[in-house]
């Protein structure tokens, strides 16, 4: 499986105080048993550890759990080979989320407490022997089963009930193993008729509430044998804007990379950044602009979505209105391929890091 739900023992918590205009931290240890002695014992008694690591003492009714108030980050840690764990661009993550806690009309979490909180969540973890080791065996696919741990900070509202804005948030970080995230025969995709984001909404912000529709189109179209789900635009309904929880781009016959420009109905994606950087270094030409279904259909020769979760998925179709689209003769691009082993090895430290992107913990 992609996710494993079996959190990590020690999980990070803030919450703000509007009379001090600070944060309250602390740390919650849901038990000290160490990774080892975990993997020992029975299935009964790993279920129970489990369970009580998804216990929170906070508020069960607020404006998150009623109304979706609520964001979050997807971020990783990569284990490397001399023994030490780096985490991929975590800046960019803490600027976008104090982005979409403001954007939520929240008091935003401080960036450099994000950066403190994170790097200390991942050594009281490691200590309990919860991070991945690395494994020379991932090199032979380019690290697309490669594991990693998957760091989830996430803004939860205090108890309210009631329509209204949070103005003492909490803001939590805990973590699990993750593998690959696409898990399917086929990796083709199809369009739907669903609407992801407007204009003027809640596109841009990585909040709770824009993953429903994604994850109900998403479950359609696996349900009809795809893998992924691609979105246009609410307006013209013909210009692609995203997968279900990815950004998209576009490798033109005329060698031109194309990937949505951002507004407020794309999501800032970090791997999506990291990939335009790597392919103009290339000096592929890369072009943030609209790109029309028709153009896809007419001028793709090769489709790929990134994330934090994905890496880069190459897409080998597109089906619209009932007609497929094929890229590449349904087999991954080079330029995808090639842009996936940069990306990979960066993280996982195999390729130099000349963007000094690593924090390294």
């Amino acid at each position: 499986m992609a996710f494993n739900l079996a959190m990590y023992p020690v999980s990070y918590v803030a919450q703000y105080n509007p009379e001090t205009d600070s944060w309250n931290e602390s740390w919650i240890q849901a038990d000290s048993v160490h990774y080892d002695e975990l993997v020992a014992m029975d299935e009964s008694e790993r279920n129970a550890i489990y369970a009580k690591r998804n216990r929170f003492d906070l508020p069960l009714v607020n404006y998150t759990t009623q109304y979706a108030l609520g964001c979050f980050e997807g971020m990783k840690a990569y284990p490397q080979k001399d023994g030490s764990l780096s985490i991929f661009r975590p800046e960019k993550n803490a600027e976008r989320f104090y982005n979409s806690m403001k954007g939520l009309k929240a008091p935003a979490f401080p960036p450099e407490l994000y950066l403190k909180a994170s790097k200390e969540f991942i050594r009281r973890n490691r200590e309990l022997g919860y991070m991945p080791a690395y494994d020379a065996e991932w090199e032979k696919d380019n690290f697309s089963s490669a594991s990693a741990v998957y760091m989830r900070p996430f803004m939860y509202s205090e108890g309210a009930i009631g329509i209204g804005v949070s103005r003492e948030p909490y803001v939590i970080i805990c973590a699990t193993t993750v593998s690959s995230y696409f898990k399917s025969t086929n990796s083709k995709a199809v369009v739907t008729d669903r609407i992801r984001a407007t204009p003027n909404g809640t596109g841009w912000i990585k909040c709770a509430s824009n993953y429903v529709v994604s994850t109900l189109a998403k479950k359609e179209a696996e349900d009809a044998g795809y893998m992924e789900v691609i979105f246009l635009d609410a307006t013209k309904r013909k210009y692609v804007e995203e997968g279900s929880s990815c950004n998209i781009f576009f490798y033109l016959k005329n060698g031109e990379l194309v990937t949505p420009e951002l507004g407020d109905t794309i999501l800032p994606g970090i791997t999506r950044s990291s990939i335009i950087e790597f392919a103009r270094a290339e000096g592929i030409k890369v072009t943030e602009r609209k790109i029309s279904i028709l153009e896809v259909a007419s001028k793709c020769r090769e489709c790929f979505v990134t994330g934090t979760a994905a890496g880069i998925s190459s897409i080998e179709s597109i089906t619209w209105k009932g007609k497929e689209h094929v890229f590449n003769n349904r087999v991954p691009g080079e330029l995808g391929k090639r842009l996936q082993a940069r990306l990979k090895g960066t993280q996982y430290g195999t390729v130099e890091d000349v963007n000094g992107w690593n924090v390294l913990v």
